[in-house]
């Protein structure tokens, strides 16, 4: 029998289709180094997304098959060809499980599959706050019709976990918190600061805040720029970078005052959190933004509005916490730490300790065991369910998110702790578990083919 690259006989080796209609940014990025580990394991992985962006690329440089698949980033008249498409794929491609990533992959894939073919999705923020009125009435009423067709929903966060259930949507979720590489992202060490400025021409000596994502309605550019004449107020030398491209670009870029740059979407960001003195997120609403994670990794204080997500980062030793939408708090936090830079440094020290607690090993790791596991118990409950095996409707219900389950009991426990009647897991994390009853193996462990990387998620 055939073996794949990391053991796994072929014929055995699990096969997962991943589908973004996102190809730039963090979603693009995250979908990327998941199915690049996923390889490296051995699986049978492919990528469905569109053809534009950056995506391709990088998944053919990772060595990840990419299949084309045509999708506009809004609902609309085009939902049902699109949908019809990516069945076309599917079907074609023949997984073994389906990871949907963000609102247009779920919205298409959950439509067509209906749960027939074991299924993962991951909204990376839910669709209903990117809209209003009857939009967003309409998106949340598909989200909870739509939850019984994934066997798994996993969010990014606490946050977005507990806003679902506030929401009445009701299904088995998972909290699978965003993660940052630890060996990439790190403080620059002396003299980075000058170095980096030197080399992205700003002045090696003015106070400087960043901001960092997709220039868009939800990621707060608009508050922040709006802002900032208050914060040269009382630091009149202050600069604000904004870095990345968005549909509010133009619009920023025209008003913007005295003080404030826009620059391109980069591929590599390290520089301006180098060049920084404290990076700033005023978002609307958020999942968990890789864009945090870098930037405490980075060693940078964190000025961030208090959503879901952003909450569950910052703390008091690495920042601040403003109220979302207030400009006045938001001006207030960040002209506090540009005009005492050693509280801002204090707090940098912190936030690589606190950044420790975010690294990207144990999210590939669990990722992958839950996926096995997905296809596991289905392959279980279609052969009669051998002694022990846990159907995938009953093996995420324990404490509501299935990740802090205690012993396990009889199955029903969870992912961490005890290893259970299905064997769920026997370290401290639940990924690197004993094999449990049915005989199948938790996954090998990879290594990241790459860093994931926020390019302005």
């Amino acid at each position: 029998m055939t073996a794949s690259r990391r053991g796994w006989p072929a014929a055995l080796a699990p096969s997962v289709l991943h589908v973004s209609r996102p190809v730039d940014g963090g979603v693009a990025g995250y979908v990327a180094v998941l199915a690049a580990d996923q390889v490296r394991r051995g699986w049978n992985v492919a990528v469905a997304c569109p053809g534009s962006g950056r995506l391709p690329d990088e998944l053919a440089a990772l060595g990840v098959q990419w299949l084309r698949w045509e999708a506009s980033r809004s609902p609309g008249a085009g939902v049902p060809g699109e949908a019809r498409r990516l069945r076309r794929l599917i079907d074609g491609f023949a997984p073994h499980a389906v990871h949907l990533h963000s609102a247009k992959a779920g919205l298409a894939g959950r439509a067509v599959l209906r749960g027939r073919i074991p299924t993962l999705f991951q909204p990376h923020g839910w669709s209903w706050l990117a809209a209003r009125g009857a939009a967003a009435r309409a998106a949340l009423a598909w989200e909870r019709a739509a939850a019984r067709w994934a066997g798994l929903l996993v969010c990014v966060g606490e946050g977005e976990a507990a806003l679902a259930r506030e929401q009445g949507l009701r299904g088995n979720f998972t909290v699978v918190r965003n993660g940052v590489d630890l060996d990439r992202f790190r403080p620059a060490g002396p003299g980075g600061r000058a170095a980096a400025r030197r080399l992205l021409g700003l002045p090696e000596h003015a106070p400087l805040a960043v901001c960092v994502g997709r220039v868009t309605r939800q990621k707060g550019q608009d508050l922040l720029v709006g802002a900032w004449e208050r914060v040269t107020r009382v630091c009149p030398d202050a600069r604000l970078a904004v870095v990345g491209d968005g549909d509010l670009r133009p619009a920023l870029g025209a008003a913007a005052g005295l003080g404030v740059v826009f620059t391109d979407a980069v591929a590599d960001v390290r520089p301006w959190y180098a060049a920084a003195d404290v990076v700033v997120l005023p978002s609307r609403w958020e999942g968990l933004p890789l864009t945090a994670l870098e930037a405490l990794a980075s060693g940078r204080s964190l000025v961030a509005a208090d959503v879901p997500g952003l909450s569950e980062v910052v703390t008091p030793r690495v920042g601040a916490l403003v109220p979302p939408e207030d400009a006045g708090a938001l001006a207030e936090a960040v002209a506090l730490r540009l005009r005492h830079p050693v509280l801002a440094h204090q707090e940098g020290e912190a936030a690589v300790a606190r950044a420790a607690d975010f690294g990207i090993r144990p999210v590939l790791d669990r990722l992958a065991a839950l996926t096995w596991r997905v296809i596991r118990d289905v392959r279980a409950d279609a052969a009669g369910g051998p002694a022990g095996s846990v159907p995938a409707s009953r093996w995420d219900e324990g404490d509501g998110n299935g990740m802090d389950g205690g012993d396990g009991g009889d199955g029903g426990g969870g992912l961490r702790g005890g290893a259970g009647a299905a064997g769920d897991g026997d370290d401290a994390d639940g990924c690197q578990g004993r094999a449990g009853a049915a005989g199948d193996p938790v996954p090998p462990p990879g290594r990241p083919a790459r860093p994931i990387d926020s390019r302005n998620a």
